[in-house]
């Protein structure tokens, strides 16, 4: 679709490509904020601290991987729990399939505290 007028010119191609590369752009920033928004939805990730940790580990020590090891390790004991909950409440046909925040923390509450 040419928004130009007739005869075609190379402002109108210029103008045109412009304007497709910016809706591109709102389109992708549209979902990332989408997906932004799951990852940090208390409800859907229950591992947002562990994560938080690890992302302020790497900033600390310039992303150096090597010295942020203990926060991915607990970071990916979380994930792994969390996924075997979800994963036995589906076989039981519980729904949601991931506990809400708040059956998460009565659950580790009832735990004494987090077993990851």
């Amino acid at each position: 679709m040419n928004l130009c007028i007739w005869p075609p010119c190379v402002y109108c191609d210029i103008k045109q490509r412009t304007l497709n590369l910016f809706m591109l752009f709102m389109c992708t920033q549209m979902q990332m904020d989408k997906n932004t928004r799951k990852v940090r939805n208390q409800d859907i990730n229950p591992c947002i601290e562990e994560s938080d940790a690890s992302q302020k580990c790497l900033d600390a020590y310039n992303y150096d991987k090597s010295m942020c090891s203990a926060y991915f390790q607990r970071y990916k004991n979380c994930r792994k729990y969390w996924h075997n909950i979800m994963l036995e409440r589906r076989r039981e046909g519980v729904k949601p399939d991931m506990p809400t925040a708040a059956e998460r923390q009565e659950r580790l509450t009832a735990l004494g505290g987090k077993p990851y």
